[in-house]
């Protein structure tokens, strides 16, 4: 009973620095590319810090992202479910934003917001929620082609349980319904930022992403192909993405990694130290002090190409 009375107070107190710290980036100020992905990747990582799945961290993580989705004008729902690891019964959630477009197809955009107990999760993924919230609020009231569906996957460590379950349940009509998905996951670090796709004619979003990069003189390219089993511009399946691309959903996965060096295949991030993921090295105060100016540049880059793309999704590539 104490740990629930403990657990209410908690969130409370969450809820009103949330409410508190909001006005510092509102969208009614002048906003620049890339601040308030910062600010909730800050917010996410430091003032929550370790998001693992089952843990309050994971809780007061889906009440900040639902409580953000409010404060931007969209009516989130929340998508429980529970899951099985190791002999033991978790529960979680997915926390959904929609998006009215000029069609009713529609775009998924997700990330997840759990972390695993290493580092505070600043790179994996309060980067990639950080930079969906922003492109949420900076879309909000911009009339798009398609419409939008933004969420918040929980416990994707350990099992991609969040995203497994919002495929599993999408109706045939759904899937039918869905042009794409794009995935969002450990922007912050990386040496290279990349934007990867499907296969073939699949891939016309990571292609649509990569042009627009190009025109905005972003330095965000593709897997280069070195490694025989991940060809030029693909990935493997261990992220968000992979449930839905089991449903022959074609889909982009934006991430920031290094696939030239280590074993090819995208694990090691960096040159200097390796993999950041999944380690005590990843912390906004490791990232800021290692590489300066490196988060600010990924977030700002990623927001620009991924709003872009939302605004003009279809207009200059082949959809499905």
């Amino acid at each position: 009973m104490k740990k629930s009375i403990w657990t209410m107070v908690t969130i409370f107190v969450l809820l009103i620095s949330t409410a508190a710290s909001a006005s510092a980036y509102s969208p009614s100020l002048v906003h620049k590319t890339g601040t308030m992905a910062y600010e909730h990747t800050k917010y996410l990582s430091e003032e929550i810090g370790s998001r693992v799945y089952g843990t309050e961290g994971e809780s007061l993580a889906k009440v900040y992202i639902e409580q953000q989705f409010e404060q931007m004008g969209y009516t989130p729902s929340i998508q429980e479910f529970h899951f099985t690891r190791r002999g033991t019964t978790f529960e979680s959630a997915n926390v959904i934003a929609y998006k009215q477009g000029k069609s009713d197809k529609q775009i998924i955009v997700g990330a997840h917001y759990d972390s695993v107990a290493a580092g505070k999760g600043a790179d994996d993924n309060a980067s990639g929620v950080g930079v969906m919230l922003e492109v949420a609020e900076v879309l909000k009231k911009v009339s798009t082609p398609y419409s939008i569906v933004f969420i918040a996957f929980g416990a994707e460590e350990g099992g991609l349980n969040g995203s497994n379950h919002y495929a599993s349940q999408m109706s045939e009509e759904e899937v039918k319904n869905t042009i794409g998905m794009i995935n969002l996951d450990s922007l912050a670090v990386g040496d290279k930022m990349y934007v990867h796709g499907s296969a073939g004619e699949a891939g016309f979003i990571r292609e649509q992403a990569l042009n627009i990069a190009e025109k905005k003189k972003l330095d965000i390219g593709m897997n280069p192909g070195l490694h025989p089993d991940y060809p030029a511009g693909t990935t493997g399946d261990w992220s968000d993405h992979a449930p839905f691309n089991k449903l022959g959903i074609p889909f982009a996965y934006f991430e920031s990694t290094n696939w030239e060096i280590g074993d090819l295949d995208g694990y090691e991030q960096t040159e200097e130290y390796g993999g950041v993921w999944h380690t005590k090295n990843d912390t906004l105060a490791f990232i800021e002090t290692a590489y300066p100016g490196r988060i600010q540049e990924r977030l700002t880059s990623y927001s620009q190409v991924l709003s872009e793309l939302l605004k003009f999704f279809g207009k200059t590539s082949t959809s499905k």
